[in-house]
């Protein structure tokens, strides 16, 4: 008798504390349903009507928006941008976050340097690419310098901004402003993984290459799914740097999804705007949802 009343007491204690959770939880659950959740269903509702008189068109926007040029254009050069500076981003910052650790009082002053341009507010960082980049700027000085000393170097002006290059200077931003943020992550998680392990494989004979490869990089793998993710969703931010120094049309090489967002909502084309939305919601999901099952069939 006594114990069913213990087990009822504990039981009903486990009732309230799960209540308890819950009451925390609803705010936080109202704020996303409200700013996230409902506006999110009304684009996807969106996505199925006419931008005029909101009739019903079916995948007509959808139709539009997969033959579109400037979609396949902004598709293509995002899709490069990411598969080009994720695994950049990741491979340098890991490096780094390994040499800092071993560093030992130097390395907290420099993790502390690579934070530095997190600071720097996005119109300064503007200002810097048009003091470098300008036909007449740093860069092109530079290299008519060096022309001087080595004729191999071209001596004409370049406008970087309106060739090629704009591409990679845009990868150059987007990496240099967040290594810091994931060097901080990666040194969070090298400081879980307890020294004992290392201590015991270097008894047994490993060497460095072994201990990373055997014990870091397996311990890392969480850690690496959350950086892969917050990198990726990272990326979507360059678009301030590009757009504020490229405006609504940038060299072709630098547009973007989110110029090609911006210009349809400028024009008010919500129904293409929507249907985009929702495909690349649907794609990202779809990245993440494939990183994450690699990640636990790692584990």
């Amino acid at each position: 008798m006594l114990c069913k009343k213990l087990i009822c007491i504990c039981q009903n204690k486990k009732r309230r504390q799960s209540r308890t959770g819950l009451y925390f939880l609803i705010p936080s659950f109202l704020g996303v349903s409200i700013f996230v959740l409902i506006p999110f269903l009304d684009v996807v509702r969106r996505s199925f009507l006419s931008a005029v008189g909101e009739t019903f068109v079916g995948i007509y926007n959808y139709k539009e928006v997969l033959t579109n040029e400037a979609f396949l254009l902004a598709g293509k050069n995002t899709l490069r941008f990411t598969l080009i500076c994720i695994p950049l981003l990741l491979v340098l910052s890991l490096s780094i976050a390994l040499m800092i650790g071993k560093m030992g009082k130097m390395g907290e002053l420099l993790k502390s340097a690579y934070l530095v341009p997190m600071a720097v507010p996005v119109a300064s960082i503007v200002l810097l690419w048009q003091y470098l980049f300008h036909p007449q700027g740093l860069m092109n000085e530079a290299i008519y310098k060096l022309h001087q000393i080595i004729p191999l170097f071209p001596k004409q002006q370049i406008d970087w901004m309106n060739t090629g290059y704009s591409f990679w200077i845009l990868i150059f931003t987007y990496i240099w402003k967040n290594l810091g943020y994931d060097i901080i992550l990666w040194i969070a998680g090298l400081a879980s993984i307890p020294d004992s392990i290392y201590e015991a494989a270097k008894v047994d004979g490993a060497g460095e290459v072994q201990c990373f490869f055997y014990i870091t990089l397996p311990n890392l793998l969480p850690s690496l799914f959350t950086i892969t993710v917050l990198s990726l969703l990272n990326s979507f931010k360059v678009f301030r740097e590009a757009y504020l120094i490229g405006g609504d049309y940038p060299q072709k090489n630098m547009y973007l999804l989110q110029h090609l967002f911006q210009n349809w909502f400028r024009d008010l084309s919500l129904d293409k705007l929507s249907a985009a939305a929702v495909l690349v919601f649907f794609m990202i999901f779809l990245l993440i949802l494939l990183l994450k099952r690699a990640w636990d069939m790692q584990e």
